[in-house]
């Protein structure tokens, strides 16, 4: 007996009726960006079936895909308004970088895992995001040479906020980015620069992410 394929636009839809729009994304543009990403594309084959529901989904390598509200909560935080380039810290499976990438002009994306790195590039280019550029590395130092950047979204929790990526930061950009001096938990909070040296911080509550690894991050 076959198994039923998923009627995934139907499941898409149905997670930006009531996962999204129901529970507080109000922004019109990133409810039309998670219902364009199909995020079933983005995680593994066996998990497909679970692709659209409320929470987060191992991608390998001891990392996760954020559940799809979370997602949509810290790019409705970088009100991007289709001219921005963006910087994604944390690229996983690569999933972000797509709703990112319907959002904004440019998207660069650092994963410190060669193999995801690889998987996300060929994810992406299979879901056809020419406009994100993936590399590997520590994204805690950002990436300089492409700096400043508009928006940055950082998927994974960080004891600070790390330095190099607020210098980065245009004047008028957002930095969003789970903080917390534990592991596990963490508060969601967004970084405005307004000037040179002043920056603004407002906080979105609890949240839980990997540990940021890196130089400016957790050891």
């Amino acid at each position: 007996m076959n198994e039923r394929v998923p009627d995934f636009n139907n499941l898409r839809a149905d997670m930006v009726r009531y996962q999204l729009a129901g529970r507080g994304i109000f922004d019109s543009r990133v409810l039309e960006a998670m219902d364009r990403v199909p995020r079933e594309r983005f995680i593994p084959e066996h998990l497909a079936g679970e692709a659209y529901e409320d929470y987060p989904l191992p991608i390998g390598w001891g990392q996760t895909i954020s559940q799809p509200y979370i997602v949509a909560l810290m790019a409705q935080a970088l009100q991007l308004e289709g001219r921005e380039r963006v910087l994604d810290i944390g690229t996983g499976s690569g999933y972000a970088a797509a709703v990112l990438a319907n959002l904004a002009l440019e998207v660069f994306s650092i994963e410190r895992i060669p193999e995801l790195a690889e998987q996300a590039r060929r994810n992406l280019e299979r879901a056809g995001f020419s406009q994100v550029h993936v590399r590997c590395g520590d994204g805690t130092l950002g990436w300089p040479e492409a700096a400043p950047f508009d928006g940055i979204c950082v998927a994974a929790g960080a004891p600070a906020v790390p330095e190099t990526l607020k210098q980065q930061l245009a004047v008028g950009g957002r930095l969003i980015i789970p903080v917390g001096s534990e592991h596990s938990v963490q508060r969601l909070v967004c970084i405005t620069r307004r000037t040179d040296a002043d920056f603004e911080r407002e906080d979105f509550g609890d949240v839980r992410f990997v540990p940021l690894l890196g130089e400016q991050g957790w050891s």
